[in-house]
């Protein structure tokens, strides 16, 4: 797709998700920035593996996130993707679409070990509101990290990862680590969205 049809795409997917809140869509310069930005991302073969959308509550990141889900998923099922089932490994069941987890899910996904495995091993994730969630948890008496875990498998395995979190910069590295942070930066572009809330 050029970068005007995957605008368009989105820009429809980020309306259809808006009125399914009963929420009146509005196309104003800050949200028409954010799309064209998330179809240049979609769009240039020199992207990074990730993209993380950064900014206070309720600015629409959450909104974009799931519009890339709809966009992603429409052009599976479309059978754009019917090329890549050469390289599936001969897996029957090869599917390319956006997995959506809000981040609380995964801890509690990471009570079973199976359904962890698999998430952590998802071709294509979405985490929304990362840094809501406790980052440590006490399991039997010890202390894990499941979303740093998460986070530190998909880094190594270079499977794509898409973000949205109220943190900045420096509330990312305080939270969760240099380590985390660094990854972060190699892995992901970022889209900072700007301090305004459509949900007044």
């Amino acid at each position: 797709m050029s970068p005007q049809e995957t605008f368009d795409r989105l820009a429809y997917y980020y309306a259809y998700e808006v009125k399914l809140r009963n929420r009146e869509m509005r196309f104003d310069k800050q949200t028409i920035n954010n799309l064209v930005a998330m179809a240049t991302y979609m769009t240039d073969p020199k992207s990074k593996i990730g993209i993380m959308l950064c900014g206070t509550c309720g600015n629409g990141k959450t909104t974009l996130l799931l519009a890339l889900r709809d966009l992603i998923n429409e052009r599976f099922h479309s059978g754009d993707f019917n090329h890549l089932r050469n390289y599936s490994c001969n897996d029957p069941y090869f599917e390319i679409y956006l997995r959506f987890k809000d981040v609380r899910d995964i801890l509690e996904i990471y009570k079973d070990r199976m359904r962890y495995a698999e998430l952590r091993s998802e071709r294509l994730l979405a985490i929304d509101d990362l840094g809501k969630e406790p980052t440590e948890v006490l399991e039997y008496g010890n202390v894990t990290n499941p979303v740093i875990d998460l986070l530190e498998h998909r880094y190594l395995a270079q499977l794509f990862t898409a973000v949205t979190t109220n943190l900045d910069a420096k509330q990312i590295r305080q939270k969760y680590g240099g380590r985390i942070a660094d990854r972060f930066n190699e892995m992901m572009e970022v889209i900072v969205f700007q301090d305004v809330s459509y949900r007044k």
